[in-house]
C-alpha cells in the first residue's frame, strides 16, 4: 500500500485530515460541500476498489468540510460485487498510513421498526454479522484477533448524538444487521432479525467496522433509512428504492455531519 499512501500524501500537498468519512448511497452530495477539494479516482490509487453500485462515485475528495480538514471515500465496494469481504481493506489500511484515526461510516438500511420510517437517521450502537463472513479470514498474525466488544466509539457516538440534538433532527439508535445481499431479504429473515434483536438490516459497513478496528481507528456509523423491511407493508422491495429514498435521509445525516465538523466535536 506504499505506493498508494505516498501518491495521497503528494496530492494532498500538506493537508492532514484526521477523520474520514465513507460516503454510502444519499450521501454522495457531501463530497460537493468540501471546499478547495483534491479529487483522486480511485482508478489511480493503487490496490482500491471499483465500485459497480450507481450511486458510488468512486473517489477521494480531500479538503475542508464545515471549516475541518477531512477526507471522504465517495463510494465502496459491497461483498456482494465481487464475493469479497476485504474488498475495502487496501483503502481503509492507506487511510491508517496517512494518519486517519477517526472514521464515520454512513449506508442505506431497512428498518425493522415501523416508527422507525424512511428518509429517517438512526445511529449505529452495534451490529450483527448475520452473513458469519469475515474480512481478516486469511490474515496470518496474532492481530485478527481483533475485540469488538466496543466497536462503535462511545465518544464519536455522544458527538454525534449531541450534533443531532443541537440541529434538532430526530436520531435514531440500533443495531445493524449485515446481510450478504444482492438479494433482499425475505420476511421470514426479518422477523428473524428482530427476534435477535437488530433493528435495520443492510449489505454494507461491518466488514469496514471489522477492518477500521483491526486498523486501529476509532468508528462511528449511521444508516439513512430508506425503506421498511421485507413483509412489513406487503410491498416488493427495490434498489430504485433505496436511491429514490437514500437523499431524503441523506440530507438529515449531512445537517448533523455539518455540526460535528463545525463545532470540532471529534478533536482530541
Amino acid at each position: 500500500m506504499k505506493q498508494a499512501i505516498d501518491i495521497l500524501v503528494e496530492r494532498l500537498d500538506g493537508l492532514a485530515p484526521s477523520v474520514a468519512l465513507v460516503l454510502g448511497s444519499g450521501l454522495g452530495g457531501l463530497a460537493d460541500e468540501v471546499e478547495n477539494a483534491v479529487r483522486i479516482p480511485y482508478a489511480e490509487l493503487p490496490g482500491f476498489p471499483q465500485s459497480g453500485v450507481t450511486g458510488h462515485a468512486g473517489e477521494v475528495v480531500a479538503g475542508h468540510f464545515a471549516g475541518t480538514p477531512v477526507l471522504m471515500l465517495s463510494g465502496r465496494a459491497h461483498y456482494y460485487e465481487h464475493g469479497n469481504a476485504a474488498a475495502m481493506r487496501p483503502a481503509l489500511e492507506v487511510l491508517a498510513g496517512i494518519g486517519i484515526s477517526h472514521l464515520i461510516l454512513t449506508n442505506a438500511a431497512g428498518s425493522l421498526d415501523p416508527e422507525m420510517l424512511p428518509g429517517s437517521v438512526m445511529l449505529v450502537t452495534d451490529h450483527i454479522n448475520f452473513s458469519g463472513i469475515n474480512p481478516l479470514i486469511g490474515e496470518q498474525s496474532e492481530r485478527r484477533f481483533v475485540g469488538m466488544t466496543a466497536a462503535y466509539d462511545a465518544g464519536m457516538r455522544a458527538a454525534i448524538g449531541q450534533a443531532a440534538q443541537a440541529t434538532g433532527i430526530a436520531l435514531n439508535e440500533g443495531v445493524y444487521m449485515w446481510f450478504s445481499g444482492p438479494s433482499f431479504e425475505t420476511p421470514a429473515e426479518i422477523r428473524m432479525a428482530r427476534i435477535m434483536g437488530a433493528d435495520a438490516v443492510g449489505m454494507s459497513t461491518v466488514p469496514e467496522v471489522i477492518l477500521a478496528r483491526f486498523y486501529g481507528l476509532k468508528v462511528a456509523a449511521c444508516s439513512v433509512i430508506t425503506n421498511l423491511a421485507a413483509g412489513m407493508t406487503g410491498a416488493e422491495l427495490s434498489h430504485q428504492e433505496t436511491k429514490d429514498m437514500a437523499p431524503l435521509g441523506g440530507a438529515r445525516l449531512a445537517s448533523v455531519l455539518r455540526k460535528v465538523f463545525e463545532d470540532g466535536m471529534l478533536e482530541g
